[in-house]
């Protein structure tokens, strides 16, 4: 329950006037459901940990608080009063992980990682404070937009199909999880059960976690799997070894050419964060439509705040591989959609069922049965995330190049590879150059006057 009630069509209630600090149990309630949902899920953020050991040499154990650490900051959301279910900026990783091999292994990649994470803090805070983040997309040509979203699509489906690719270390157990995820997700046919079957509805609410509990179980059965050697006891942050090895207190600041060659990578890493911002403020409005009992406010401005917030934390203190994004759009739509297919009284207010999946989440990573349970199914979890996110960015891509030049969609293609092969300073340089030659019509203006207009200028 919950001490402070909502007046029917109101904001749900919070103190501190504009910080808009929300407490459990007295602005809003626990919603067991998000709680489980939120347990199942923590194999979704523990992915990472493979990818941290892999590229920054990071041990499984301190990989693990940084990303307890990492989910404690996604309560920030919700608790100062924005709705959105935080994630990564998930279809960077294999661009973070391109630019981060490009450093040699050991200090130097934790530094760079440092540089980056901070670029990206500066990036949000600085158009989240001065309100330039519609500016700059609005600005920037589509052709570049949507050739980064394809590039990030492109990169992740290239990390896990290529020679070195996740599928390989476990092909029927990841490709199973894939197809039966994907089948859930977006197919024509889920659809219809989702409607017609309370049973297919109930479990496709929880997104992922079955397709990988379903590919996990089978992975164990048929050996592809190693069977997990379940430990015992509490997740320890060992503050004093992460200040001293892996933060700017024990390493110093990275040099000044890091965050020069971070720069390209930290912006194009904000564009394809910029599409989650706008995902998630349609759901908004959607479930606004349909839950008339209670107001839901999402303002970029507070996201974007809090978003540079925290990588600015991480950056400081705890680098973190995937940095933090707006949104994370799989458990967003898990919430939303519980919210707006229940009445009040079974869901009172959106704001527990998004507080709670972070809670949920963050008691099972406290807890190390249920770590060392899931640990030898981490690489299934991050492959299906980067299959499903190099899904979703190549779709809106496509959606926005929809009605274009087909030079600008030749563009989009021609950034999209570089990005994808090159990295993002050379795929930004080459998609300005192109959009300046190509695309941008220098002589509409002069050459479009009438004959009348050209005379009256030679006169005067």
């Amino acid at each position: 329950m919950s001490l402070k009630h909502r007046q029917s069509g109101a904001e749900q209630p919070y103190m501190l006037g504009p910080l808009k600090l929300r407490v459990p149990f007295v602005h809003y309630k626990i919603e067991l459901p998000d709680i489980l949902q939120g347990v199942i899920l923590c194999v979704v953020p523990l992915g990472v940990t493979a990818l941290m050991t892999q590229v920054l040499g990071i041990p499984f154990e301190i990989a693990v608080a940084f990303v307890l650490i990492n989910n404690l900051l996604y309560l920030v959301h919700t608790h100062f009063g924005d709705p959105a279910i935080a994630g990564w900026i998930t279809a960077g990783i294999p661009l973070y992980i391109a630019f981060l091999s490009g450093f040699p292994e050991g200090e130097a990649r934790i530094l760079a990682l440092i540089a980056l994470q901070i670029m990206v803090a500066v990036v949000f805070l600085g158009l989240g404070i001065f309100k330039g983040a519609d500016a700059l997309v609005k600005r920037m040509p589509m052709s570049l937009k949507a050739g980064i979203l394809i590039g990030a699509g492109v990169s992740a489906i290239m990390t896990e199909f290529g020679a070195d690719g996740r599928v390989w270390t476990m092909p029927i157990t990841i490709l199973t999880g894939a197809a039966l995820g994907f089948f859930m997700l977006f197919s024509e046919t889920a659809k219809p059960l989702r409607e017609r079957y309370s049973f297919f509805r109930y479990v496709a609410q929880y997104g992922i976690a079955v397709p990988f509990l379903v590919a996990y179980i089978l992975g164990l059965l048929i050996g592809e799997v190693e069977v997990p050697v379940i430990e015992w006891g509490f997740t320890v942050i060992p503050v004093g070894e992460i200040l001293r090895d892996y933060s700017i207190f024990g390493l110093g600041l990275p040099p000044l050419e890091y965050f020069v060659a971070a720069a390209p990578l930290a912006l194009a890493a904000y564009i394809i964060a910029f599409g989650d911002i706008l995902v998630v403020d349609s759901l908004f409005k959607n479930a606004d439509a349909v839950r008339k009992d209670e107001k839901l406010i999402f303002s970029p401005k507070r996201n974007s705040v809090i978003v540079g917030i925290r990588n600015l934390f991480h950056g400081l203190f705890a680098p973190f591989l995937s940095l933090s994004g707006p949104a994370w759009t799989g458990g967003q739509a898990l919430v939303i959609n519980r919210y707006m297919n229940n009445p009040r009284k079974t869901m009172d207010s959106y704001w527990g069922g998004a507080a709670s999946l972070y809670w949920g989440m963050t008691i099972a990573l406290v807890l190390v049965p249920v770590v060392s349970l899931l640990k030898p199914g981490l690489n299934i979890g991050m492959a299906l995330t980067l299959l499903i996110q190099g899904y979703l960015c190549g779709y809106l891509a496509i959606e926005m190049l929809e009605g274009k030049s087909n030079l600008q969609r030749g563009i989009a293609i021609i950034v999209g590879a570089v990005l994808a092969t090159k990295g993002a300073a050379w795929a930004l340089g080459i998609g300005l150059v192109l959009w300046l030659v190509l695309e941008r019509d220098w002589l509409t203006s002069k050459l479009s006057k009438t004959p009348s207009e050209k005379e009256r200028s030679t006169e005067v």
